[in-house]
């Protein structure tokens, strides 16, 4: 059974406002959310803000619709760069359990899925995105364990953001091919992940198995320990390679007799 999260839910100074929006992804059947804190890296002093303990943000916590057990919140923390040197780590950093990069530029972006220390990078919602995503360094991102988020707040909300939002969804698409991605609400509905192109499959796997992915990726970077262990899936019955039969040499004795011309087996009975 699929496990729902939603990873983008904004940080608001309103606690009735948080609490209440957390109640109703509960209510939706969602396991675990991450409250977002933004900063913008390029402000000289950049002040990374400490987030609210998660456990006072209920006496009691909402249970999951469906389910006995309360729902999972977290902390997450969103560098908005325009330049590499506006992602600093930092020790604060320590403080969220997800850290995510909004990269500006091809540089930055570049930057973000080779050697930046994130678990998610976020693509452009509310523009259009200034550069086309590129195999290498996507692939890159991939085989670091690392996401690529898309945000479907500004789709619901304006029809020209809606544009620039598929259109930058399909632009990643058509090189990750689904691959390592996840879909964040921005505490708004529910929305079809077909929308930017992502297939059925891929569309669940955008808000339940690739969101734990980020979650677990999270949690080792946070140690600097991981261990990954993977499985190979069986192929079914029916995609069963064949079996080549290994034919052992045979022994004199093994060997069946060669089959004798008939005109010959008459000379022989002649003689």
């Amino acid at each position: 059974m699929s496990v729902f999260m939603d990873l983008n839910i904004i940080a608001v100074a309103d606690k009735a406002k948080l609490q209440s929006t957390i109640e109703t992804a509960a209510h939706l059947g969602y396991s675990t959310v991450a409250i977002n804190y933004v900063i913008e890296g390029q402000q000289k002093k950049q002040q990374i803000p400490k987030p609210q303990p998660v456990a006072e943000l209920f006496e009691k916590f909402p249970i999951i619709q469906g389910k006995s057990k309360p729902i999972k919140v977290l902390n997450r923390l969103t560098v908005v760069a325009t330049d590499a040197s506006h992602f600093r780590l930092s020790s604060e950093y320590k403080n969220f359990d997800i850290l995510a990069v909004y990269p500006k530029t091809e540089k930055v972006f570049h930057a973000a899925c080779m050697t930046y220390d994130v678990d998610i990078i976020c693509i452009a919602a509310e523009e259009k995105q200034p550069f086309h995503c590129k195999r290498a360094p996507i692939n890159g991102a991939i085989e670091r364990g690392v996401v690529f988020e898309i945000t479907y707040t500004s789709a619901i909300r304006d029809s020209t953001l809606k544009k620039y939002t598929i259109a930058n969804a399909i632009n990643l698409m058509s090189v990750c091919k689904g691959k390592n991605v996840i879909m964040a609400s921005g505490a708004q509905a529910s929305l079809s992940g077909l929308v930017f192109g992502l297939s059925e499959g891929d569309a669940k796997a955008a808000v339940s198995t690739n969101c734990r992915s980020v979650v677990l990726h999270g949690e080792t970077r946070a140690t600097a320990l991981g261990i990954i262990h993977t499985m190979k899936k069986p192929l079914p019955p029916s995609e069963q390679p064949k079996e080549e039969t290994i034919k052992r040499p045979q022994s004199p004795s093994e060997q069946p007799e060669e089959e004798t011309p008939a005109a010959k087996k008459a000379k022989v009975e002649m003689v």
